[in-house]
C-alpha cells in the first residue's frame, strides 16, 4: 500500500514537472488531438483481455456523418487544455462511443486516462489508436510518456525511441527523452 502511495505521489510530481515539456499542450502528451487525426479508418474491435475498460466499441458500429463525435472531440480538447481531465475523459469517451474509428478521440481518451492515473484503461485506448494509426510518432510519444508517469523507465525509453525514429523532429519526443534521462540520473 505504501509503495502504491509513493508511485501516485511520484506520478503527480512527474505530471507537474512535465507540464512545461510540450509546446502545444499543458502536459507532455503530444498535440495529437488535431482534427487531421480524425480521418475515417476501418472499424476494429477491442481484445477480450482488456477487462479494465468500461466501454467497448460494438463490432457492428458504423460511423455516420452528423453523429456528434466532432463536438465531443472538441469538447474533450478544451477540457484537456484546461486540465479538467475527468471532463476530458468523459467527452473523449463519448466521441469514441459515437465514432470507434476516430484516432484523435482514442488518443485523447488515452491521454486523459493517463492524467487520471487509469493506466490499464489508457493502455487499452493506446492499443486501439495504434491499430488505427500504426507507426505514428505522436502515439508512441504519448504512450512513452504514460510509462514515464508510471515509473516504468525501460518501456518509456522503448516507446520514446520508437517515436524519435519515426519523427526525429517532434519536439515533445525530445522533451520527454530529456526528462527521462534527467529523471533516471537523479
Amino acid at each position: 500500500m505504501e509503495m502504491r502511495a509513493t508511485r501516485v505521489i511520484a506520478a503527480a510530481l512527474f505530471a507537474s514537472v512535465l507540464a512545461g515539456c510540450s509546446t502545444t499542450n499543458l502536459t507532455a502528451h503530444s498535440s495529437a488531438f488535431d482534427h487531421k487525426d480524425v480521418d475515417q479508418v476501418d472499424n476494429v474491435h477491442m481484445d477480450d483481455d482488456d477487462r479494465g475498460v468500461r466501454f467497448r466499441p460494438r463490432a457492428d458500429h458504423v460511423s455516420l456523418k452528423g453523429d456528434g463525435s466532432r463536438a465531443f472531440l472538441v469538447s474533450g480538447q478544451e477540457h484537456f487544455k484546461q486540465q479538467n481531465f475527468g471532463l476530458a475523459e468523459e467527452s473523449f469517451r463519448k466521441a469514441v462511443e459515437a465514432r470507434t474509428d476516430s484516432p484523435g478521440a482514442w488518443l485523447g481518451l488515452a491521454a486523459s486516462l493517463d492524467q487520471l492515473g487509469k493506466f490499464r484503461e489508457a493502455d487499452t485506448a493506446y492499443k486501439q489508436v495504434s491499430l488505427l494509426k500504426s507507426n505514428n510518432a505522436r502515439v508512441y510519444n504519448n504512450w512513452g510518456y504514460s510509462f514515464l508517469l508510471r515509473g516504468d523507465y525501460q518501456k518509456a525509453r522503448t516507446y520514446l525511441n520508437r517515436a524519435q525514429t519515426i519523427d526525429p523532429n517532434l519536439e515533445e519526443v525530445q522533451g520527454n527523452l530529456h526528462l527521462l534521462e534527467k529523471t533516471i540520473s537523479g
